[in-house]
């Protein structure tokens, strides 16, 4: 039969194929060497291309590139043999458009079995194929930064841990100062700086490493096969260094830093949970990272030992610290307030105390930051601010007169759009005078909130005292220090540490300046009988420290106070 016979006797089974199918089948003939001997109207339509721009080309005219060599020599090694081929085929148009066609590839063979013509039948599933990337995209990117996410960091560790000898290093990113460019600039902003921060990452990586954004502002970073420390080391900074340009952002210039915490396994990777075992190694980095940003930032820091103990500490307090309020774990000590020129108890510090039964007494230096992060200060705060206006009423009711008690204020509790509120109902109900009721606040918590003069205003027509703690370590301006309704400046326990070297100077212009604005100003941590004499000859107000009393029980203010009493009245006798 001659090769025009053949020709027309498959363009005939051609037809009938097209009849059996519908309407929507794309369809081609080639030759042996994939040369187009026929193309439907409908192959004319989806890749843009005239039958003349077809006929007698290769069928490679539509490859897109998105397919391996080996794909297509798997594909012909098939159809090679006379086999029917089928897969899914991502081709591009004459005008660089793509579009997916799901095609069966049906050989015609001659009597020796080699193939001398195929017939290319396609649908096409550009939709499903644009709704399967969506929904991978939903399901392995992150849709701001379109990093890899957890999802698709499993499948990567998942092929990764076939080869367990290959060494692996996490490094746990955080950029600095991130919610203060939020809280300038606006969430879009940062938006903006997170992609381009995801974008100068992978320009500092390799093809093998793996990025993933963590969430909020942190990134995680997988350097895969890193076995030398000066290598990680050579990586991390250059990626500090591309952090230290500015952002060019919507016409202006953002500067910022990032903090980088590392963890390096040196050694084959334990047998068990590889997924477990890379999850503790990024934790491990976490921690590390926390210490780079306890340094300053713009820095890293490789995790050690002593830093897991303290990380492990940090999860046990969590833990526990949930139910604490709830099953009245929590107390509250008084340390006196004393009157330097007559030596007499003038008031209480109210000062939060936490006895857990598994990790015994947790310092307040531990928990009340860990208060704030977990949302719970408020509560706590509520609690301690009606306990003791409970107690302060409780002891004038039995002849304790204090002139006042103070209870330290977190700035998230000052922030707190319902403080002043809350705080005018605890006082009908415990039916205290709000003179007799000092609120402690940091210079920060006053500066940083926008609020702050009218929140300050509020609490002094309620009748309270305002106190600010910790004088001298915030960075607050007379001009500012002038304008505020407070009524006493506590010199902070370091500066009355160090009166042998530079900290009198401080002392005594806190002193002078407190004095001349009409301020009570008191100096807490006071030990011995130098430090008082000194700050009774520059005049100082009040005082308190264990040179007096370390902070006690509620039973022992009275106590306390009555034997200063006494000990008065034997003075003037």
């Amino acid at each position: 039969m001659s090769y025009e016979a053949e020709l027309d006797k498959a363009q005939k089974k051609l037809r009938d194929i097209e009849l059996a199918l519908n309407e929507s089948s794309i369809v081609a003939i080639t030759d042996s060497k994939g040369d187009i001997q026929f193309a439907n109207d409908k192959f004319c339509k989806i890749s843009k291309y005239s039958r003349e721009d077809l006929i007698g080309r290769n069928q490679s005219i539509v490859n897109s590139g998105y397919h391996s060599r080996t794909f297509f020599k798997d594909m012909w090694q098939t159809i090679g043999k006379g086999k029917v081929w089928r897969g899914e085929l991502k081709n591009k148009a004459k005008d660089d458009t793509y579009y997916w066609v799901d095609t069966t590839i049906v050989p015609f063979t001659k009597d020796n079995g080699k193939p001398y013509q195929y017939i290319a039948i396609r649908h096409d599933i550009t939709k499903r194929k644009h709704y399967e990337e969506t929904i991978e995209q939903m399901a392995y990117y992150d849709p701001l930064t379109s990093l890899p996410n957890r999802n698709l960091l499993c499948e990567w560790l998942n092929n990764r841990s076939k080869d367990k000898e290959d060494h692996i290093t996490v490094l746990f990113l955080d950029i600095d100062r991130f919610k203060s460019i939020n809280d300038n600039f606006g969430h879009h902003i940062g938006d903006l700086i997170l992609k381009e921060s995801a974008r100068r990452l992978e320009n500092c990586l390799h093809q093998a490493d793996f990025i993933l954004r963590e969430g909020g502002d942190e990134f995680v970073i997988f350097l895969d096969g890193y076995k030398n420390k000066k290598d990680v080391i050579s990586i991390t900074n250059e990626i500090l260094e591309q952090f230290t340009l500015p952002f060019d952002v919507n016409n202006r210039q953002i500067i910022t830093t990032t903090s980088i915490g590392i963890t390096m396994n040196t050694a084959k990777e334990p047998q068990g949970d590889y997924l477990q075992y890379v999850e503790t190694l990024i934790k491990r980095a976490d921690t590390a990272m926390y210490h780079a940003k306890k340094q300053g930032g713009n820095t890293y820091c490789f995790n050690t030992h002593d830093q897991n103990n303290e990380m492990e500490r940090y999860y046990q307090i969590e833990q526990e610290i949930k139910l604490a309020l709830q099953q009245r774990q929590f107390s509250i000590v008084y340390q006196p307030l004393i009157n330097l020129d007559s030596n007499q108890i003038i008031g209480a510090e109210a000062l939060l105390r936490w006895e857990n039964p598994k990790l015994g007494s947790v310092a307040p230096s531990e928990f009340i930051p860990l208060l704030e992060e977990l949302g719970l200060i408020i509560p706590v705060g509520d609690w301690i601010l009606k306990s003791v206006c409970k107690q302060l009423k409780t002891w004038q009711d039995n002849e304790i007169f204090l002139q006042k008690v103070s209870v330290n204020v977190s700035p998230i509790q000052f922030r707190n759009e319902h403080f002043v509120t809350d705080l005018k109902q605890v006082l009908e109900e415990t039916q205290l005078d709000p003179q007799f009721l000092e609120l402690e606040i940091t210079e920060g918590t006053i500066i940083n909130a926008g609020s702050a003069m009218n929140i300050l205003t509020e609490l002094k027509d309620l009748g309270v005292k305002i106190s600010i703690d910790d004088f001298g370590t915030g960075y607050s301006s007379l001009s500012y220090l002038k304008k505020l309704s407070i009524d006493t400046l506590k010199i902070d326990k370091s500066f009355i540490d160090d009166l042998d070297s530079d900290g009198e100077i401080i002392v005594n212009t806190i002193i002078n300046m407190g004095r001349n604005l009409k301020y009570t100003v008191l100096a807490e941590g006071i030990e011995n009988r130098e430090q008082l004499h000194y700050l009774k000859h520059q005049d100082c107000h009040e005082g308190q420290g264990y040179y007096w009393s370390k902070p006690v029980e509620v039973d022992d203010i009275p106590k306390l106070y009555h034997h200063s009493i006494n000990s008065l009245e034997n003075s003037l006798n």
